[in-house]
């Protein structure tokens, strides 16, 4: 099904998302991790569609959105940028799947806005974080570079550290992360802000333990098995502090479920979502 490129103006930044499906279809929104953008929802939305009316959203500072010029990325801000996007939309109630940082994001608007959601998928991300995961990421993105040599480049630099991932799905993942600079040049899509934190050691020091508690819809954590990021004693305790809460691991997947197991994690979330 083909989808619709709009933005809309978000607390002082243009916010490009992508619109999937009948407008008069229950609303989904769909948040992306960091470095990545709403292209990375493709395969699950269009598996969504036509039930559901799917917004996969650019967050600030990534895909085709404006970054703020004072490189403000705090999970907080972005929570209200997702608060000002679903009013701006007129989305009453709606269901929310966030990846890693957009799981975050995801967390503190649910714990600020309770009543708007009506179910929440939490991919592989938690209040806690493994270390070596996070070092992982972090490594990443200080150690890219700023000027691209081609697109097979990027691809076979994110690849290596992804090895469990769908080479179809992370080629399109790659393929929509680039953009030309003035020159010619290839570049990240994502803001140079974000790249400079991560160089300089800094990060949003922010507990969402408290937030996660007053969650009162549905939700879902989907963790790959192989993940170094959400470990299976975070998942866990999350379901205790959960007022209504589920687990699916997803085998053979990392970190990036929906890019190593397209066709599982479309069909979870779906399953979870129909309900």
């Amino acid at each position: 099904m083909p989808f619709s490129d709009r933005a809309v103006k978000v607390n002082g930044l243009s916010l490009h998302y992508t619109d999937w499906g009948p407008p008069g279809a229950p609303p989904v929104v769909l948040l992306h991790g960091v470095t990545g953008h709403a292209r990375v929802w493709d395969y699950a939305a269009e598996r969504l569609t036509p039930a559901f009316r799917v917004l996969a959203l650019d967050q600030r500072g990534h895909g085709d959105s404006e970054a703020p010029h004072d490189a403000d990325y705090r999970i907080a801000t972005m929570a209200d940028d997702l608060a000002a996007f679903a009013d701006t939309l007129r989305l009453e109630r709606f269901r929310l799947v966030g990846h890693s940082m957009g799981g975050r994001v995801a967390i503190q608007y649910g714990a600020h806005f309770p009543t708007r959601l009506e179910r929440l998928v939490l991919v592989d991300i938690g209040p806690d974080i493994i270390l070596s995961g996070l070092k992982r990421v972090r490594d990443i993105m200080s150690q890219a570079p700023e000027r691209i040599p081609t697109e097979d480049w990027a691809f076979e630099y994110v690849r290596r550290t992804n090895p469990f991932a769908d080479l179809d799905q992370l080629r399109h993942r790659i393929r929509h992360a680039l953009k030309r600079t003035p020159d010619g040049a290839l570049t990240w899509k994502y803001d140079k802000g974000l790249r400079d934190m991560m160089r300089e050691g800094r990060r949003d020091i922010i507990d969402l333990w408290e937030p996660l508690g007053r969650i009162t819809c549905p939700t879902l954590i989907v963790r790959g098995t192989e993940s170094d990021i959400l470990s299976q004693e975070t998942a866990k305790k999350m379901l205790e502090v959960l007022r209504d809460g589920r687990l699916v691991e997803v085998p053979a997947a990392a970190h990036t479920v929906p890019v190593d197991r397209p066709e599982d994690f479309a069909r979870i979330v779906r399953s979870f979502l129909d309900e």
